[in-house]
């Protein structure tokens, strides 16, 4: 804590066994939890709630604010969960009157350049490739990988368990446990890999894997395979979660994938 190359403004609250490398600014408001590590030539503003055992890597900028034209400097906070790591110059804007908040949460991993913008929330043990960005007021799931160089639109939700390869550009919104990937964004099947790492069942993967069929494979619009899901399927949270995400999308979901070989 005591380290005379930093500056430390004296409203901000450091709790215990905080490391704060040399030429890292921390200014007032701010409030840095347990055994959180902070590298050289990081830059904290006001606003920035960051939980215990946080790694922040040199070059971060956190909580500053947003670039956005409505914003009027209204008092509005970052938020980071404990066990996060945000790499070399990664930049996290605080919320605007949107939201007041950006949200990031527990365990994830936040590689080098990415860009987090105002007014997103992003869900547990998610993990951003290099230089993947979201646009403001962005909604992501728990379990959720973007691969490198993914860029998400303004107003677009991922959901839980959803892999999006490198170097997507993501317009509509991305249902839970699939597989995002060409261009256009198309649904590619399930991630599979990461629903049995996080131990899933073959029967609960196949349960999904089916009703994704219904979905992007049988060419029913959007509102019949909800109503050929709901009433086909057996109700369980997995059902449940899909067939309200589809129901609560704003922008629309992504299309399915269809070869043209």
């Amino acid at each position: 804590m005591n380290q005379p190359l930093a500056y430390i403004h004296p409203g901000a609250k450091i709790s215990k066994n905080v490391v704060v490398e040399p030429f890292t600014t921390i200014h007032n408001n701010v409030i840095i939890g347990d055994g959180t590590w902070i590298g050289s030539n990081v830059t904290i503003m006001e606003g920035a709630r960051i939980g215990k055992n946080c790694n922040i890597f040199p070059g971060a900028v956190i909580s500053a604010p947003p670039q956005d034209l409505k914003y009027e400097g209204e008092e509005t906070i970052v938020t980071i969960g404990d066990n996060t790591t945000i790499r070399e110059c990664a930049t996290i804007h605080k919320g605007t009157a949107d939201r007041m908040k950006t949200v990031i949460g527990k365990n994830c991993l936040i590689m080098a350049y990415c860009h987090i913008a105002h007014d997103c929330f992003v869900g547990d043990n998610c993990i951003f490739s290099n230089n993947s960005t979201l646009a403001g007021h962005v909604t992501i799931g728990d379990n959720v990988i973007l691969a490198g160089l993914v860029a998400v639109h303004q107003f677009v939700s991922i959901g839980g368990h959803a892999f999006v390869t490198g170097g997507s550009l993501v317009r509509k919104d991305v249902p839970p446990y699939v597989k995002a990937a060409r261009e256009p964004l198309s649904y590619v099947g399930i991630n599979s890999v990461g629903l049995r790492r996080r131990g899933y069942t073959s029967d609960k993967i196949r349960e999904i894997q089916n009703i994704y069929r219904i979905l992007y494979q049988k060419n029913y619009n959007n509102s019949q395979a909800v109503q050929i899901i709901e009433a086909e399927m057996e109700a369980t949270p997995e059902r449940d979660e899909i067939l309200q995400f589809i129901r609560d999308s704003q922008r629309g979901i992504m299309k399915g994938y269809f070869s043209t070989n």
